[in-house]
C-alpha cells in the first residue's frame, strides 16, 4: 500500500503524459515554452482571477509576493504556527518577523479571533495557511486585513481546488500562492508553484522577480530570483489538470468513507459547511498517536505526521514567542496522524487501514 500513489496515477494517464513530455523534448523549449503561459491562463480562469504567474516552487511563490510587496526588516507578518516550515521561512528570509497566532481546534487553520490582538504598528500583512486541503476563514481574515489596512496572502500550497463560500482557494485575497510538489492534489514531476491575483501590477512585478528582476533581457530593474517554472513541469500539470476535478471527487469519496468508519477514540477532520476540501491529507487526531503509528507501521500501513513540531518550537525561530503561548498548535503536533490518501485508494485498502487502526487503538488504550 502506498501513502500517495503516483505510480498508479501515471499508469492511468501514461499515454497522455508520455505524449505531453515528448512534445516538450522534441521542441527543446525547456524554459518559457508555450505550455507555461497556457498553464497560467488555464489555472487563472479556474481560480477566477485575472493573473497567474508560474514559479519554480510553492516556496518561491510565497517569497516572490513578499519581495514584490517590499516586505523587509522591521515588518511583521501574522501567520500560522501549524504548517510546513517554508511559510514562516520566507518571512524571515525577507528580514521580517513572523508573528504566530494559534489555530482553531477543529480545523487547525489560523484562528481569526486571535489575529487582531497580534496586530502592531509594524504589521504589514496577514498570511493564513489553508491546511490539509481546507481553506482558512478567509472571509473573516480579509475583513480584519481591510479594517487595519493590511495586505493578505493566502498560503494555498495545500488547498488548490478547494473553495470557501463558493470561491476557489488562491483567489480569495490580495494574492494566493500554491505548490505543485508531486504529493499535492495537483502535482508535477518535480517542484513547481504559482501565484494568483487580480492585481496586474503585482503580476508584472512577479514576472520580473522570477527572472532575476529583468524588465527585458539583461536589463535588471530590481533584485529577483531564478524562479521560473520549467516547460516540462507545465506540460505535466496541464495533463493532470484535465483529470483534476475527477480526482478531487475521488478524494472526497475516500474521505467520506474514512469518516463514516473511523473507530471510536479518533478525531477525524472537520470540514466547515462553507468549505469544500480537496483533502490534500486525511489527518486524524488521537492522544496515543506515537504508539498507534508504530503499530500501523508494523503491519505495513504507511502514515505520516503533518506536522510533528509547531513552528514556534523550531530552533530557527527560537525566542520569537514563548513555547507555551500557542497551546492548540502544540497539542495538535502531538496528536495528528495522516492516513493514506489519494484518488486511487480502494475501499478494500481503506478497510485494511481502518481495521489496523482499530486494532492499534485496542492495543494502546488511553491511560486511566
Amino acid at each position: 500500500m502506498r501513502f500517495i500513489d503516483l505510480q498508479t496515477q501515471y499508469e492511468h494517464y501514461k499515454e497522455e503524459m508520455d505524449r505531453a513530455i515528448a512534445e516538450v523534448l522534441a521542441s527543446c523549449q525547456f524554459i518559457n515554452g508555450p505550455q507555461v503561459a497556457k498553464l497560467e491562463s488555464t489555472l487563472a480562469h479556474y481560480v477566477g482571477v485575472r493573473e497567474a504567474v508560474g514559479f519554480s516552487s510553492g516556496t518561491d511563490s510565497l517569497l516572490a509576493v513578499l519581495m514584490a510587496w517590499s516586505i523587509g526588516p522591521g515588518d511583521e507578518i501574522i501567520t500560522s504556527p501549524f504548517t510546513f516550515f517554508s511559510t514562516a521561512e520566507v518571512i524571515a528570509l525577507q528580514g521580517a518577523k513572523p508573528v504566530f497566532v494559534d489555530v482553531e481546534d477543529n480545523t487547525l487553520n489560523m484562528d481569526p479571533r486571535q489575529v487582531e490582538a497580534a496586530i502592531t504598528p509594524r504589521t504589514r500583512a496577514i498570511m493564513p495557511v489553508s491546511i490539509f486541503g481546507q481553506c482558512a476563514n478567509m472571509t473573516a481574515l480579509n475583513e480584519i486585513a481591510k479594517k487595519h489596512g493590511l495586505l493578505c496572502l493566502e498560503d494555498g500550497c495545500q488547498s488548490f481546488g478547494g473553495t470557501h463560500h463558493g470561491r476557489r482557494s488562491c483567489g480569495l485575497s490580495d494574492a494566493g500562492a500554491t505548490s505543485f510538489f508531486p504529493a499535492k492534489p495537483l502535482g508535477c514531476y518535480g517542484d513547481g508553484g504559482m501565484v494568483f491575483t487580480d492585481d496586474s501590477d503585482l503580476a508584472a512585478h512577479l514576472r520580473s522577480i522570477r527572472e532575476h528582476g529583468q524588465k527585458s533581457r539583461y536589463h535588471h530593474l530590481r533584485l529577483g530570483m531564478n524562479g521560473r517554472m520549467d516547460t516540462l513541469q507545465a506540460a505535466v500539470l496541464l495533463t493532470k489538470f484535465a483529470h483534476f476535478e475527477d480526482e478531487v471527487g475521488r478524494r472526497q469519496s475516500v474521505a467520506r468513507y474514512y469518516l463514516e468508519h473511523l473507530p471510536a477514540g479518533v478525531r477525524g477532520p472537520v470540514i466547515l459547511p462553507e468549505n469544500h476540501s480537496v483533502f490534500s491529507q486525511f489527518t486524524i487526531r488521537m492522544v496515543q498517536r506515537d504508539q498507534v503509528q508504530a503499530a500501523l507501521q508494523q503491519v505495513g500501513i504507511p502514515t505520516a505526521v503533518h506536522y510533528p513540531i509547531p513552528l514556534h518550537h523550531q530552533p530557527a525561530f527560537t525566542g520569537i514567542i514563548d513555547k507555551n503561548a500557542l497551546p492548540v498548535a502544540t497539542r495538535a503536533a502531538r496528536e495528528v496522524l495522516s492516513l493514506p490518501m489519494h484518488p486511487f485508494l480502494t475501499t478494500r485498502q481503506q478497510d485494511q487501514v481502518l481495521d489496523a487502526l482499530a486494532h492499534a487503538l485496542a492495543q494502546n488504550p488511553l491511560p486511566e
